[in-house]
């Protein structure tokens, strides 16, 4: 069976779609993705799907989906790459993309993940000082 490789990159997976996703291979990648977070603690996840022309509904699920999921395992998820003609689908589908960030290119995409990041870690409490 064909799986789309995600590669991890320090506190972050990097999944670059090359392919139109049909349904089982969608299905695959975001238990994938699921397992990669769960196994190696990752805290961010950028989907780059600049090489997808075609969204359907059950794509657009799967996007909030692992998104929602990521979320649940503390890891941020930003889809990077869309395409003009793949976001105006997603928005007259109606689909929610709940949850899921969104950035032009994946340089923007891992700045965001970064930010994400550094504003989610836990800071000294300056009280714990005096």
């Amino acid at each position: 069976m064909e799986k789309i490789p995600i590669l991890k990159m320090g506190d972050f997976l990097l999944v670059t779609v090359q392919v139109d996703l049909y349904d089982r291979l969608a299905l695959g990648l975001e238990s994938d993705l699921v397992n990669m977070i769960r196994k190696y603690s990752s805290r961010g996840v950028l989907i780059d799907i600049s090489a997808v022309n075609i969204v359907d509904s059950f794509m657009g699920r799967i996007l909030g989906n692992i998104a929602q999921m990521s979320k649940i395992l503390d890891a941020h998820t930003v889809v990077v790459g869309m395409q003009p003609a793949v976001a105006i689908t997603l928005i007259e589908l109606g689909l929610p993309m709940t949850g899921v960030h969104t950035a032009l290119n994946v340089e923007k995409g891992m700045a965001m993940l970064r930010d994400k990041l550094f504003l989610t870690e836990e800071t000294p409490n300056d009280s714990d000082n005096n």
